[in-house]
């Protein structure tokens, strides 16, 4: 049985109790001690393996396990004496004196095993609740849900003139069968939900607010007219639809006008604007150039964005995946071949990037996903018909933290000998985003939610210090 994760009320009142073999006391006063002054991360990236990215291929190889567990591909020695990666994360791994990897992560069986309520949980801190158990990937957000990180940041942080706090993109997490929970503001309102940016795998370069694309020939002093025939349209669509959805697509369409009225705001947008360098550096597709726009967006102000790997058909065809990292096929060579290639390049030149222009100390710069992949290879679901796959694991992964006052080239926590649970420092989702909170100077966690009443919006867990 995995260990209980402590709440915070908890760690204050537990006093000397010993806790996954060290002095709880001297744990809290770790965590409570003053630390050297550093310099607050004014906006956050967060890259999101849309899936479940398999943890033991990746950043926590184990090549002294069994074969069915390790599998096929080899460490390679980094930038870090000591730390190894895969062999296929070349460029990443000259990277990592920027990072730091967390490899003992899990949901210590909070979870469904399944991928609504590894987005929620991974994406709000907040352990799913019976709704989950009972619905599973049909549960659908709801409008007392706990809102995602990008949203607490979004109402904690001042307001922008002229961007929106937290963006999404290049897609928002759904399917025509459902929505990916965890992705929203949830109880603190809807005029904290982020702005949802469409990108496409045919035109990565073009990024669009869906449905309020200005076009080229109306200038922007024409808004305010747009805006007056909106509004008449919005009347009598009123008379007609719930008062709250209409509420709730007028204050989407405030964010999308303000953004498009202001030319400063449209050419943080404009990756053209970029050097052909900068983007070559990065790489083509829209996974790619959706990195570099978060850069972008952050350069401009933007506090949090939110990156969902966008996949393809081709890949679902592969890996029985969805087209993104869930592997139950040919993991081997969907990684290979396809997701550690498009991954690798860019988010390395994403962290050197940050760095070479002196942004990283104030970016915090995240890569998580709903889960990880089973250690032990052969997944039923694919019938051994489509090479060797991974299923589902929950119980353990690996999270990558950069810059924002994290040091890098450090390991915090492990797994055991194969990588199938937390060993040393296990954590939860609920840890790493109090650490989001934390790097980014968010200490007071009070809230009121959308009908004006009082919560608390983190009680279990605590900010992993220890990384600064």
């Amino acid at each position: 049985m995995l260990p209980f994760l402590p709440s915070r009320r908890t760690f204050l009142l537990a006093g000397a109790m010993p806790f996954f073999g060290v002095n709880l006391a001297e744990t809290v006063l770790a965590a409570a001690s003053p630390t050297t002054r550093r310099k607050q991360a004014r906006s956050a990236i967060l890259i999101w393996l849309s899936g479940g990215a398999s943890h033991i291929d990746t950043w926590d190889m184990k090549p002294e396990a069994p074969a069915e567990y390790r599998g096929s591909f080899k460490p390679i020695s980094t930038s870090v004496p000591g730390i190894q990666l895969c062999e296929h994360l070349p460029h990443l791994a000259r990277q990592v004196h920027h990072l730091a990897i967390v490899r003992s992560m899990g949901d210590h069986g909070r979870g469904t095993g399944d991928h609504h309520a590894g987005y929620y949980y991974n994406l709000t801190g907040h352990a799913p609740d019976r709704t989950f158990h009972q619905l599973l990937n049909t549960r659908t957000p709801y409008p007392t849900d706990w809102p995602s990180m990008a949203s607490v940041v979004a109402a904690k942080r001042p307001r922008l003139a002229h961007l929106p706090s937290a963006i999404t993109l290049p897609q928002k997490e759904d399917a025509p069968q459902f929505t990916r929970p965890g992705q929203f503001a949830g109880r603190l309102g809807v005029e904290f939900d982020p702005l949802f940016v469409e990108g496409s795998r045919e035109k990565p370069l073009d990024f669009q607010v869906p449905a309020l694309a200005l076009s080229a020939d109306v200038p922007a002093e024409r808004l305010e007219d747009r805006q007056t025939l909106l509004g008449r349209f919005d009347r009598m669509r009123g008379l007609v639809e719930h008062a709250t959805a209409n509420r709730e697509f007028t204050i989407h369409q405030r964010k999308a006008f303000t953004l498009l009225a202001s030319r400063g705001a449209r050419d943080a947008f404009d990756l053209r604007k970029e050097p052909l360098a900068v983007r070559e550096r990065y790489g083509p597709g829209i996974n790619a150039m959706s990195m570099l726009l978060a850069r972008r967006l952050v350069e401009a102000g933007v506090h949090f964005v939110t990156v969902f790997w966008k996949g393809d058909r081709e890949l679902d065809k592969l890996c029985n995946s969805g087209g993104g990292w869930d592997t139950h096929a040919n993991n081997f060579n969907c990684l290979k071949d396809r997701l550690l290639p498009e991954f690798d390049r860019p988010f390395a030149a994403l962290l050197d990037d940050l760095h070479q222009r002196g942004m990283l100390e104030t970016t915090l710069v995240i890569v998580t996903s709903e889960m990880g992949r089973k250690p032990k290879i052969g997944d039923p679901r694919s019938g051994g018909t489509m090479g060797a796959g991974r299923d589902h694991w929950t119980a353990c992964q690996s999270v990558l933290l950069a810059g924002g006052g994290v040091r890098g080239g450090q390991v915090f926590g492990s797994s055991d000998k194969r990588a199938e649970y937390p060993n040393r420092n296990p954590v939860a989702p609920e840890h790493i985003a109090h650490t989001v909170f934390h790097a980014m100077g968010i200490e007071d966690l009070h809230a009121t939610d959308r009908e004006g009443r009082p919560f608390h919006l983190m009680d279990d867990g605590r900010p992993l210090t220890e990384l600064f």
